[in-house]
């Protein structure tokens, strides 16, 4: 079973106790009434399908209740770190290098 660290309750729980909300860090337009109307649809419903590392928004359904955001391999669903909701995206160079440290430890 995949675990989930939840940031703001400060532990892994089972991802069943997740639900996956989407792409993170999406950026409204400051001018959504100028958008035509395909303009509208690509800014709501289309997201990035990243293979490989990628920031998304989740919500821990059954624990908080809080959402949170992630970056994720896709390839491997390996999450690479989980950080409270409006913090910056973090730096994964940092996440890649200690992961390259403890593989040769």
């Amino acid at each position: 079973m995949l675990l989930i660290h939840c940031p703001y309750c400060a532990e892994e729980r089972p991802e069943t106790e997740f639900a996956h909300a989407g792409e993170a860090h999406i950026e409204r337009s400051t001018q959504m009434g100028e958008l035509t109307d395909e303009g509208f649809a690509n800014f709501f419903f289309y997201r990035d399908n990243t293979k490989g590392i990628t920031y998304e928004r989740w919500r821990h359904i059954h624990g908080c209740g809080r959402f949170f955001n992630a970056a994720r391999d896709t390839v491997s669903d390996k999450f690479l770190v989980t950080y409270k909701a409006g913090e910056p995206k973090p730096d994964l160079s940092e996440i890649d290098n200690q992961t390259k440290a403890g593989a040769k430890s």
